[in-house]
């Protein structure tokens, strides 16, 4: 697992021998993980923010967009 993106709200963790993604959302505390063409899907999707669009604020706003309605919270038992 690696770190690729951490900022107040949102970590995005790399795992490269699943070839998958897992967004965390801090603040709400909801994940999503993606595998196979959802993962492909997603990271073509973060390439195409322009380099000029490419701050926290902006990426946030993408990965918030992108996790709504398909993250599930986090459950501690």
């Amino acid at each position: 697992m690696n770190v690729i993106y951490s900022s107040e709200h949102f970590w995005i963790f790399a795992y490269p021998a699943e070839q998958g993604f897992e967004l965390l959302d801090k603040e709400t505390l909801r994940t999503l993980f993606l595998q196979g063409p959802s993962a492909r899907h997603f990271s073509d999707a973060m390439e195409e923010i322009p380099e000029d669009m490419r701050d926290e604020e902006n990426i946030d706003a993408f990965l918030d967009d992108y996790c709504t309605g398909t993250a599930r919270p986090i459950v501690f038992h």
